[in-house]
């Protein structure tokens, strides 16, 4: 995960004198679909549970919480991070730093069941994607993933919406639903090609990503990089919009970081040769892109690996 964030700000918190409990302090919005939680806890604690009956999109707002799903191994969540957890699936939560004056803010936004089936079929229908086994699908196995500021936004809109007393809220709530499982299947998506442990369902975007990736160590150029793939440049941007949410220069941005951060584990390289080894013609530029998705300098994050990796021995 990357240091830089898009972390939504979330509501206020509870007035001291209207919270319930100090561990997962629970405020309830109910709509006609869906059914926005805030949660808040003031102590810390460990393996509290939570289970919902619906699909339930959570999504950390303040402070940090240790989260145990699916058997495996616990692991940090964060601001700005977010969890989708299956209906009936009981997640254990640890709260390792929460205290009265650092409490941790969590939204968890239960989806009704038939919402997500007739979202995901309108898609299918109205926007089908390449490939015969490629469908608008929510993919359990990629059920944690970092924010972008359109998801992050999106999410801050939906609290707005649940907290409002307009009339029209549960249309309103409706829509943002849908654009939520949208932005929930793209970043899905982005983060299974990312990993390149993921098998990419669509031909097109399988055959894009890998000429991307074979020439990543090169000025890429995208005119070149969609005619390989018998498309128009345009038509290359709607594949990357469409199926990740982001731009082919986004990605390949984001691929060219990937390359650079293997290159800054090692202790001796020069940052100017790490910008140049990962295809950055510009070592203030690449200097400039990496602190912007990182959060840090690749000096600082070269410092980081190095002391960490002193730590341990």
């Amino acid at each position: 995960m990357s240091h830089s964030k898009a972390i939504p700000l979330g509501p206020d918190l509870t007035n001291e004198k209207l919270l319930k409990t100090l561990v997962e302090n629970r405020t309830i919005y109910n709509l006609e679909n869906c059914e926005l939680n805030l949660f808040e806890t003031y102590q810390a604690s460990e393996l509290v549970p939570l289970k919902f009956n619906d699909l339930v999109v959570t999504s950390m707002l303040k402070g940090k919480k240790v989260m145990h799903l699916f058997d495996k191994d616990g692991f940090d969540y964060l601001p700005g991070e977010s969890v989708i957890v299956p209906s009936n699936v009981e997640m254990k939560i640890d709260f390792p730093e929460a205290t009265f004056n650092n409490p941790t803010q969590c939204l968890a936004l239960a989806i009704d069941n038939k919402k997500i089936t007739d979202t995901l079929q309108f898609l299918n229908e109205k926007y089908p994607q390449q490939g015969v086994t490629n469908f608008w699908q929510l993919n359990e196995a990629n059920f944690y993933f970092e924010n972008n500021a359109e998801m992050a936004n999106l999410i801050n809109k939906i609290i707005t919406i649940c907290q409002s007393t307009s009339i029209f809220k549960d249309t309103l709530a409706d829509l943002s639903l849908q654009e939520l499982l949208v932005k929930i299947v793209q970043l899905q998506t982005l983060k299974g090609v990312r990993e390149k442990n993921t098998k990419i369902n669509n031909p097109l975007l399988n055959q894009v990503v890998t000429l991307i990736r074979d020439n990543i160590k090169n000025k890429i150029e995208l005119k070149q990089i969609a005619r390989q793939a018998g498309l128009s440049t345009s038509s290359l941007y709607r594949l990357f919009k469409n199926e990740m949410g982001i731009s082919p220069v986004e990605f390949v941005i984001l691929e060219k970081i990937k390359l650079a951060k293997q290159y800054l584990c090692n202790k001796d390289i020069y940052i100017k040769n790490v910008s140049y080894e990962a295809g950055f013609e510009d070592s203030n530029y690449f200097i400039r892109l990496f602190k912007h998705y990182e959060g840090i300098t690749p000096k600082q994050y070269q410092q980081l690996l190095l002391k960490n990796s002193d730590s341990a021995f």
